[in-house]
């Protein structure tokens, strides 16, 4: 289970439960939340995401404890595609035909 809970505009608190629970901060600043997201998805939202797919790559214990949400990239380079089609795929949905 992820949660995420805004402690300021740019700062927000992660909790994670799988097999252990975790506690991490994340910095989202708006210049990276646009370029990201487009703004289609909210600062938690992509957070959210974000964590989703770092969990399909890593145990939670292996995250780092505070990082900026940008340095994700430098890590794992096809973040930006995957969090990408996460928004395309909700955009779709939404669409009403």
């Amino acid at each position: 289970m992820i949660s995420v809970e805004t402690i300021d505009n740019n700062s927000f608190k992660v909790s994670v439960t799988k097999e252990s629970s975790t506690l991490h901060i994340v910095l989202l600043n708006d210049r990276f939340h646009q370029d990201v997201s487009n703004n289609k998805l909210t600062k938690t939202e992509l957070i959210t995401k974000s964590f989703e797919f770092l969990l399909k790559r890593e145990s939670n214990q292996s995250i780092l404890k505070k990082f900026n949400l940008e340095v994700i990239s430098q890590y794992f380079p096809e973040y930006f595609d995957e969090i990408k089609k996460t928004y395309s795929i909700i955009q779709s949905s939404n669409i009403i035909t």
